[in-house]
């Protein structure tokens, strides 16, 4: 057995943290072993050590970019999306201003607040707080949140927002988001 099939087990579940010790030091001390073998089986890995993460991505096999078939894909829909891309802004933000800490942490009714000025709020009230939080779940889910405490008021529960989601949701996708969230505040003063 190889020295790291412990890791490449670990990778192909998901992404590695920094702050997973014996799992960081591992990738880092066979990086170049595991690179090698990973090419071998179509795989990529992804290693930002600035921001502490790691995961695994398929190589394209041909021009229809069909792959191996070793990471499982997740299709999102387009609220999940919008969701990814402010958790990406709020990271963005943080990143910007005066950082005393290494990670992005927000309670639930935080990432509540800052998705309410981009979602439309439906004629009920308690079913867009409910929708918002079925997102904030799916984030979850899909490993872009961290669940760091749990809380008996669940808006007080705390969310490490996950590195990894530069990696999913990259500044181009964040500056088109803008972009188009200002062309429609545009046209909706224009026909308003």
């Amino acid at each position: 057995m190889l020295p790291y099939t412990g890791l490449f087990i670990k990778l192909l579940k998901g992404p590695v943290e920094y702050f997973e010790k014996g799992a960081w030091e591992q990738l880092l001390n066979y990086q170049g072993e595991l690179t090698t073998f990973l090419q071998q089986l179509g795989l990529i890995l992804v290693l930002d050590k600035e921001d502490g993460y790691a995961y695994l991505e398929q190589m394209k096999l041909d021009e229809e970019e069909s792959t191996a078939g070793w990471v499982r894909r997740t299709s999102i829909n387009y609220e999940e999306s919008v969701l990814l891309v402010l958790l990406r802004d709020m990271m963005a933000e943080f990143e910007v201003g005066e950082v005393t800490s290494r990670e992005l942490i927000r309670k639930r009714r935080e990432i509540k607040e800052y998705a309410e000025l981009f979602f439309r709020e439906n004629a009920s009230r308690v079913k867009f707080i409910k929708e918002l939080d079925k997102l904030i779940d799916r984030a979850e889910e899909l490993g872009f949140l961290h669940r760091i405490e749990d809380h008996e008021i669940p808006d007080e529960q705390k969310f490490r927002i996950r590195k990894i989601i530069k990696a999913k949701v990259d500044n181009e996708v964040l500056e088109n988001f803008k972009q188009q969230l200002q062309a429609h505040a545009a046209n909706g003063i224009q026909h308003g």
